[in-house]
Parts: C-alpha cells; structure tokens; sequence
C-alpha cells in the first residue's frame, strides 16, 4: 500500500490551504492510499539552530535536539512514499512555517542515524495564492528545491494547472477581489481542486512503479 503524508503550512485552521490539502488526501485515500495529514496550524514548530547536533548525536527516537512537534512529523514522513507540501502564497515562496519545518528536515541529509532516508520519496507540492498570477510557480519550486536536497523525486504534471503542483485560488475566479461573505475561496475553484487530484493521481502512478 502506499503511504500518503500531507503537510499544510498555513495558520489558518480550516481555511484555504488546509482545504486543498484535505481534498487531495481524500483523492489519495480513494485511490487505496494509506492516508495521514500535519496541519501546521495545530501544531509547534522551533526555527533550525544551525547547531548541528544532528550529524553526530541522533539516538532512536530522538532526530533532533529541539523538543517539539517536528519529531511526529519527521517519523511520519520517514515511513511515507509520498509527501506532500502545501502552502498558502504571500510572497511568492512557502510561508515561514513550511520554511521551519523544511529547514529542520536538514536531519535527513546530516543525521548520523536519518541521514539519507528521504531518498527516492515521491514529493509534490500544492499552494493556494490569493490572485490568479499571485506567485503559484515560484511557491512550488521553493518546495521543489527541498525535495531536490533531500534526494527525493519531485513529480509533477501537466493537468495541474501548473505542471509543478496543484494550484488553487482563494478569491473569486482568482480576481483578488475582497468579498465579505466568502470565508474559503478555494472550494469555489473547481479547477484549482481537480488540479489536486490529477498530481495526486500521477504521484501515485510514480509510486507504484517504484513499488514494483
């Protein structure tokens, strides 16, 4: 079976980003993945300290000097075949909190126990912006370039709007327009949507043909 890892980034519980990031994971469990989902918003994640503990003091059960919730998600991601990252758009990159985690999965490239372990991982990325051109490639890459440090295989695909990853809007037919009423643009935005499920569908593909 193949395990599927989601990650959203976003403050915001249950607004956009963690929205996208729910319905491709619900378009990963149709498709016989075994599922599981970190919402950032619910949880504390430290900055990297550059202190390099990581490279000669790993234990089992213990990748990182820092006592948070980064430890559930490293165990998690290290047991996946796909991992998803998914982020909400403000200045045309992940946000700050992708940008900790990321920056502390520095353990799977240094770690003298984790070192290496992400190799060969599926990775793809999903981020909601707030207008049409509002930053979705530049965001996907940014994931990208984690996902190429880590070893991993970034997937994309042509059907998602952008072949880097899915890419949703969260105003009105990606205007950016203000409108009071609406308090989660992106269920409004069908392409946006099915651009999830078609890159989880090739991620999926990818992984079953390693499998085999």
């Amino acid at each position: 079976m193949v395990k599927f890892l989601a990650i959203s980034s976003s403050p915001v519980k249950k607004g956009n980003n963690e929205y996208l990031t729910s319905h491709m994971l619900e378009a990963a469990g149709r498709q016989g993945c075994d599922t599981q989902c970190f919402n950032l918003s619910e949880m504390k994640i430290e900055e990297c300290l550059h202190c390099n503990s990581c490279i000669g003091k790993q234990k089992p059960g213990k990748y990182c000097v820092i006592d948070d919730d980064a430890q559930k998600i490293f165990e998690a991601a290290e047991q996946s075949d796909i991992i998803l990252l998914s982020s909400p758009v403000y200045h045309m990159r992940m946000n700050a909190r992708m940008a900790a985690l990321t920056d502390r999965m520095r353990v799977f490239i240094f770690g003298n126990l984790s070192g290496g372990r992400m190799k060969n991982k599926i990775g793809i990325s999903a981020a909601v912006a707030w207008k049409r051109h509002g930053g979705f490639e530049t965001t996907h890459l940014s994931h990208m370039f984690v996902f190429y440090n880590l070893d991993m295989l970034p997937v994309g695909c042509h059907h998602s709007i952008s072949p880097l990853g899915a890419s949703a809007v969260s105003s009105r037919n990606g205007e950016g327009l203000f409108e009071r009423d609406i308090r989660c643009g992106v269920m409004e935005d069908k392409a946006g949507l099915k651009s999830g499920e078609m890159l989880v569908k090739r991620a999926i593909e990818v992984a079953k043909t390693f499998k085999r």
